[in-house]
């Protein structure tokens, strides 16, 4: 993926999307009506064919996702992931989402968490969203976060996730056995929170997926507006090597390729305490949300019997600029109005009670949200963490990322400012020369270290460490 080399301004999580910054979302440039056009010309009346089988399928599929609720998300210990089943691989890719039990033991993750309390009450300018009372904290690099981020087992639960893409251009330089370490932020939800209330949405830009010069460089979802979806391949890992996903500088926009979005529980949370909910449909709701925006209904009162039925839906007579759910330099965001059809009340689903030490991720194009309200009775506390493979583009990144970790500022890919440039307590480099806690991959992940050629498995990987090593510096 490009990178985007601009520093951002400063802001919080709220920055990234419409819905929680206040900004009012304004009719797109009219460039977006040529590209809409472009994107289907001559394929017309397969586009239109493809959309209808695709609401029957989405009816079918919403109505197993309502009987199995959160047991619908696969989960596996950390323990079985050198010989996972064949029916956790098979969910995980047909549902994009997956937990993966003890990444991390849990006398760690909760030493984390006391580690995350201490750094912030030694440093209480900290800032977060919202302002008054943070759930969701600008914090990028604290002790905990970078250990976590350098666990071992946690590197390891994250290739073994990443091993599920393949590269369709065999000749690809990508590797998912060497993840690098991205900095994200954290969260720390009190009980009855009601401010961090981040709808459905999708990470990785959002115009950017219908753009030429977005998502369209590598094809990504090249299938799905031939009016072919159920041939659209998510796992493709080369397809997305040339993507742009932060056309805009984007506030909280990546640039970098994250395979998979993702957390390590600090705490224990239930359904309703302040937590994860996934939609399950995965691609088959990425198809939809591409395609709504070429379609519109017949009788749009939505209180009809039959507005969802697929008769009530036609093709745009007349191309308009919208994209349901797409401003730039924001998230993509979903709701029932816009997108009907996806039954976001019962596709939504709560991931499973999860402990500490537990890891969560979720494929990039996975739509997810927050509880509206935290219900439960404790804090409901993660970390942060993308699992992203090592590419060029990702080489690249983390020279800038590597930079904002010696100021101590924000990473790259987030809203600017001082960051924690004066904390008290802010790990620098010689964490590394004088702690035992992070191990030689973990520095490697960070780009502090060379990677070991020696470790690949195949040509390709060796070329794809030879090339990281060059742009790194070593």
């Amino acid at each position: 993926m490009a990178n985007a080399a601009q520093a951002k301004k400063e802001g919080d999580i709220s920055s990234a999307f419409v819905s929680l910054s206040g900004q009012e979302a304004k009719p797109l440039d009219p460039k977006f009506v040529g590209i809409k056009q472009n994107l289907i010309a001559g394929r017309e009346e397969a586009v239109i064919e493809s959309f209808h089988r695709l609401l029957k399928q989405l009816k079918i599929e919403i109505s197993q996702i309502k009987a199995r609720g959160s047991d619908i998300i696969p989960s596996i210990n950390y323990s079985e992931i050198q010989n996972a089943p064949e029916s956790f691989s098979k969910a995980h890719k047909k549902h994009g989402v997956a937990i993966i039990r003890r990444a991390v033991p849990k006398e760690e993750a909760l030493a984390m968490l006391k580690k995350t309390h201490s750094y912030i009450a030694a440093n209480p300018t900290t800032k977060g969203y919202p302002p008054h009372h943070p759930a969701v904290w600008e914090l990028y690099w604290s002790p905990a976060q970078i250990q976590a981020r350098a666990h071992p087992d946690l590197l390891k639960a994250q290739s073994f996730l990443m091993s599920h893409w393949q590269n369709e251009d065999p000749n690809a330089l990508l590797s998912t056995q060497h993840p690098i370490a991205y900095a994200d932020r954290l969260r720390i939800r009190p009980p009855g929170d009601a401010g961090f209330a981040l709808g459905p949405h999708v990470d990785g830009g959002s115009c950017e997926r219908w753009e030429p010069t977005g998502y369209g460089l590598g094809n990504v979802y090249g299938k799905i507006f031939e009016g072919k979806w159920e041939e659209h391949n998510p796992f493709d890992g080369a397809a997305r090597l040339p993507v742009a996903s932060d056309l805009y500088q984007g506030a909280g926009a990546c640039s970098a390729f994250r395979m998979y979005q993702g957390w390590l529980s600090m705490s224990e949370t239930g359904p309703g305490e302040g937590t994860l909910l996934v939609n399950p449909l995965f691609n088959r709701a990425t198809a939809y949300y591409l395609l709504r925006p070429f379609f519109t209904p017949k009788n749009p009162n939505p209180a009809s019997a039959a507005f969802l039925d697929s008769n009530n839906w036609q093709f745009e007579s007349e191309t308009t600029s919208t994209l349901q759910g797409a401003y730039p330099g924001h998230g993509q965001e979903l709701n029932a109005k816009l997108h009907p059809h996806l039954e976001l009340e019962t596709s939504m689903v709560s991931v499973p009670k999860v402990r500490p030490g537990d890891y969560i991720a979720w494929h990039c194009d996975t739509i997810h949200a927050v509880d509206a309200v935290h219900q439960g009775t404790t804090h409901s506390s993660v970390l942060y963490i993308p699992a992203c493979p090592l590419t060029e583009e990702t080489a690249k990144y983390l020279i800038r990322q590597r930079d904002t970790f010696f100021k101590g500022i924000p990473s790259p890919d987030f809203p600017g400012g001082k960051g924690e440039s004066e904390h008290v307590g802010r790990p620098g480099p010689e964490l590394f020369r004088e702690s035992n806690e992070l191990c030689v991959e973990g520095q490697r992940a960070m780009g502090l270290r060379a990677w070991d050629v020696n470790s690949a498995k195949t040509a390709q990987e060796r070329k794809v460490l030879r090339k990281a090593n060059e742009i790194l510096g070593f």
